[in-house]
């Protein structure tokens, strides 16, 4: 059954395993809200709302997403990045990053996570990179669309997704 589908074609619909679901989910919800009565067909909506919020949501995760395998690992835990590749690698709070940057210059693309005194650079390929959309999302005032359209951008250079907010301290 594996060697139904050519590898490339498992792999997109890997990608897009979030939008799948909430097609599917959507389909069955409004096939319900539409053909039944009572119970089941206000069941039927929320289902098919579910699968509206989970397509929108899957499209943008399938958008951040990258093709290829790159060098290195990262994993993230209780908002701690840690990035362990070939050459490089190390961790850093995201309650630290002052500014977040895409250097698409570098083959692949990395992010750089700056926090004033030093830069994490991780590729965009990086075995478990996926798991930054989220971790992103914590960041104050990010946004998304502009990220992911920043990522997909075909331009050479090194752009500012986000900084940190200044801070107003009263003394």
């Amino acid at each position: 059954m594996a060697d139904l589908l050519r590898p490339e074609a498992r792999a997109a619909l890997w990608r897009g395993r979030e939008v799948i679901v909430g097609l599917v989910l959507a389909g069955l919800g409004l096939w319900w809200a539409l053909a039944s009565f009572g119970i089941l067909q206000w069941l039927g909506w929320g289902l098919a709302a579910l699968g509206a919020g989970l397509v929108i949501g899957g499209v943008q995760r399938w958008r951040f997403r990258q093709e290829g395998r790159g060098p290195g690992l990262l994993k993230i835990d209780e908002g701690r990045v840690a990035y362990m590749g070939p050459l490089t690698g190390g961790m850093v709070d995201l309650d630290e990053v002052r500014r977040l940057r895409l250097d698409r210059r570098a083959k692949p693309a990395h992010w750089l996570l700056e926090t004033g005194t030093e830069v994490l650079a991780i590729p965009v390929t990086a075995d478990g990179a996926e798991a930054l959309f989220d971790a992103f999302a914590a960041l104050p005032g990010l946004k998304r669309g502009r990220m992911i359209e920043m990522l997909n951008d075909e331009t050479r250079d090194v752009a500012t997704i986000w900084t940190r907010p200044a801070r107003l301290t009263v003394v």
